[in-house]
């Protein structure tokens, strides 16, 4: 066997020479890959804004042209404002409908930006809909939409249900004197069920609608820290649709001086909530002079799996830090109209979560420094 130096030192060299090489070629794969995905996003975002100028020939310019078009696309008022309109047409949820086409279309991209723009529009989507669905109309578009959040939703979740690990109260603490025996699951925890399990469905019917509406402003909810004011204005703005109750004389808990802008007289008509148009109306669409719904048929069935997560957006837009002033009273004015419908239910669920809004809401207003989740210190022990 050689023990030449020269041989050791060339077999080194040769060794390093493999390792450069190595490296050189790896790095460049990375970056090649990342510029890949971004190139990728944003010939999808440029197509979709395409095919979105056969339907809104009055797409800004800038929007193609910008760096991220799905984020302008998002936060573009002028667009957001035109589709919203063409949403509240009266034939706007039919299945032939172009616009809620492209929504299916844009969703299905498995972009997650342009996802985003859909999840934009599900307030009205949702809104117009629910009011729609006893008027018998076609709303086959809007229901495509909404099972297409659903399945994403399905899938994303494995079909699986969202829980959460609670103490049981039913058992003595750490620090409770008892004279009974202690177990020793003493601090065992309980399931709660936030969400149940999901099931695939391939079509809308009324027993499933609550349900699926219900996961789909779940989703929505999971992703309402990157969806602009206007859009959260609009969920609330159909809530009080939905509630069929002005809740006038719950005001009070809110501790709101309010002074509506509309004109708008409500009154109460075979328990539905009658919209009089006078002047200007909030709920116009595009100042076209047309109602979002007809006069008492925005009253809808708010069951528990569609009303929870409905409070719990809301409970966002109420108490939020750093939120628009508008969107927080028009938050307070929704959780009032709910509140006065479950008292008119005489659903205790309901009535204890709005309720609970309504105070913690006028807690807010009067504590600028205000945190609901901060344990308030006291000497006092009320029992």
């Amino acid at each position: 066997m050689s023990n030449d130096p020269s041989t050791s030192s060339t077999a080194e060299d040769h060794q390093d020479t493999i390792s450069s090489t190595t490296t050189t070629t790896t790095t460049p794969t990375i970056t090649t890959s990342a510029s890949s995905d971004h190139s990728s996003s944003l010939s999808k975002a440029q197509s979709t804004i395409q095919s979105l100028s056969t339907i809104l020939p009055s797409l800004p310019p800038s929007l193609a042209s910008s760096s991220n078009p799905s984020r302008s696309l998002l936060h573009d008022h002028h667009t957001a404002s035109h589709i919203s309109s063409l949403l509240r047409l009266p034939d706007s949820g039919a299945g032939d409908n172009n616009l809620c086409r492209w929504l299916y279309d844009t969703f299905q991209s498995s972009d997650n930006d342009l996802q985003l723009v859909v999840l934009r529009f599900l307030p009205i989507i949702a809104g117009v809909y629910l009011s729609r669905v006893s008027l018998r109309i076609p709303i086959a578009g809007f229901e495509a939409v909404l099972l297409a959040l659903y399945a994403h939703e399905t899938t994303t979740r494995a079909s699986q249900a969202i829980t959460v690990n609670v103490p049981d109260l039913s058992h003595p603490s750490l620090y409770h004197e008892t004279k009974a025996p202690i177990k020793n699951n003493s601090t065992g925890l309980n399931l709660a069920v936030i969400s149940p399990s999901l099931e695939p469905y391939g079509t809308v019917r009324s027993t499933r609608r609550a349900r699926i509406v219900g996961v789909a402003l779940e989703l929505y909810y999971s992703k309402i820290c990157e969806m602009p004011v206007q859009s959260k204005i609009e969920f609330c703005e159909f809530c009080r649709v939905w509630a069929g109750e002005d809740g006038e004389m719950y005001k009070e808990m809110t501790g709101s001086s309010s002074s509506s802008s509309s004109t708008n007289k409500r009154k109460e008509e075979g328990g539905k909530c009658e919209v009089q148009e006078d002047g200007n109306d909030e709920n116009k669409e595009g100042g076209s002079g047309k109602a979002v719904v007809g006069v008492g048929m925005g009253r809808i069935p708010l069951p528990w799996e569609l009303l929870q997560p409905v409070l719990r957006i809301l409970g966002h837009c109420l108490l939020c830090p750093n939120q628009n002033k508008e969107l927080i009273d028009k938050a307070s004015k929704a959780c009032t109209s709910l509140y006065a419908r479950s008292m008119h239910d005489i659903n205790p669920k309901a009535i204890l979560a709005t309720r609970s809004l309504l105070r913690l809401t006028n807690t807010a207003a009067k504590d600028d420094n205000f945190d609901p989740t901060e344990i308030p210190k006291s000497r006092v022990i009320s029992i």
